[in-house]
Order: C-alpha cells, then structure tokens, then sequence
C-alpha cells in the first residue's frame, strides 16, 4: 500500500480531478443506457442486442481503465458518483486515510481512520 503525505496528494490531485469527472460522466451515461442493457442481456439467449452497445461497452471500458490508472496511483476510490477519494497516510503512527471529493477545495483538507468511513471525517 503506497502512502501519502498530505502535500504528495494534494499535488496529484490536479491529475485525478478530470479522471473522476469523467468517471462521472460515463457512468450517468451507462445509467441512461441501463434499462436497455437489461432487455438485451434477456434477450441474449435469443441473440438479441441493443442500440448503443457498442458505446455501452466502450463506456465501461474507459470506466475500468479510469479506475485503474487512479488505483495504480496508490489512490482508492470510494464513491464514483460523488467521485470521493481516499489516500493511506500516517497519523501518529498509525494508517489513516486523507480523504478528498469532487466540489472541495483544491487541496486535501480531512482525514478519517479507516474503519470510521465520510461520516468520521475529522479536519487535518
């Protein structure tokens, strides 16, 4: 597990930003294409299909290969939707996560322990 110090994340955040707008974005697309993706996984035993799925399965292409690229980062996605972020650090000795989402400030300002979750947010 690689860790963080609260400046190492604060400066990757300006590379993880658009990565987790765009995350955001494939995925209300895969919501708009869900109901249709479900009749042809249905149907698939017929042979049937949908339109758009070819750019159904790109966009989940791109999501897996999205979501990649920021774990390799060492960085953990927490909630695609509200593209909340995670990033290990140690706190007194201990592993803690730094915690950061879309709509914050540009720079990582909370931190919770790992089992406490967003609702244990605590400032740094």
């Amino acid at each position: 597990m690689k860790l963080f110090t609260v400046e190492e994340a604060n400066e990757i955040l300006p590379m993880i930003r658009p990565k987790l707008k765009a995350i955001q974005s494939y995925y209300r697309h895969i919501g708009d294409l869900r109901e249709q993706a479900r009749a042809a996984a249905s149907a698939s035993e017929f042979g049937g299909g949908m339109r758009g799925g070819t750019s159904y399965v790109k966009t989940l292409y791109e999501i897996g290969k999205l979501t990649t690229e920021i774990h390799e980062l060492g960085v953990q996605l927490k909630d695609y939707s509200r593209g909340l972020i995670d990033f290990p650090s140690l706190r007194g000795g201990r592993v803690v996560l730094l915690c950061w989402q879309l709509g914050e400030e540009d720079q990582i300002e909370w931190w919770h322990d790992e089992d406490a979750g967003f609702a244990g947010r605590q400032k740094l």
